[in-house]
């Protein structure tokens, strides 16, 4: 959905989230992998995947790799060696959101670009190498498992506007999540929530871009 308040002139920077915005994730991809390997309905792993504070330690960069696998592999209560965790885990990442990229090439002639994600130390190595041509469009990436915070906290938005030097109400914020969409909108900033390219697409034309 677009701002209303989105019009020519009125931004200084863009920043957006990564999964399902700028890269299409599929979960499901990820399920499917382990299912083979253990023989437990997706379903199952699915219900059992645990999203707690392992999770987010993981996605803020204080949990490690190797204590994130051991611990999705209790939830489970199924072996799922690190390695056939690893290669699921990475399967998640599709390609790059239809359209994409040259709405951020356009746009990005005009404005500086940013990405601000929550993510983890496997899949960023995993899509720094696999999608470097269309991250290359941002002048710098946030992630989480580097800056230490993450989304919807109050504390990682103001540590991304001090980062871009912009103030918040001159940056426009792209996410596939309405609960990020608002944490960043009670931060001050504008932001859209995206629910395919077309969004970004009409956000962009509101703007002038």
């Amino acid at each position: 959905m677009t701002s209303p308040s989105l019009k020519p002139g009125s931004a200084d920077a863009l920043l957006f989230d990564l999964g399902r915005v700028v890269l299409d994730i599929d979960f499901n991809r990820a399920v499917a992998r382990w299912a083979a390997h253990t023989g437990c309905p997706p379903a199952d792993l699915v219900a059992r995947f645990d999203r707690g504070d392992v999770y987010k330690g993981h996605e803020r960069g204080h949990v490690d790799d190797a204590a994130f696998f051991a611990s999705q592999r209790t939830a489970f209560g199924v072996d799922v060696p690190d390695e056939v965790f690893l290669e699921g885990w990475n399967a998640i990442f599709v390609g790059e959101m239809e359209g994409i990229s040259p709405l951020l090439a356009r746009a990005k002639q005009r404005l500086p670009l940013y990405a601000f994600s929550n993510t983890n130390r496997a899949h960023e190595a995993h899509f720094s190498q696999h999608y470097a041509e269309v991250l290359g469009h941002f002048r710098e990436l946030f992630l989480s498992s580097t800056i230490g915070l993450r989304k919807p906290d109050a504390e990682a938005y103001d540590h991304v506007v001090q980062a871009i030097g912009v103030p918040a109400p001159r940056i426009v914020f792209f996410d596939d999540l309405i609960e990020n969409v608002e944490a960043a909108r009670e931060r001050g900033l504008q932001a859209v929530h995206v629910t395919s390219s077309r969004d970004v697409a009409n956000a962009l034309a509101a703007l002038g871009l």
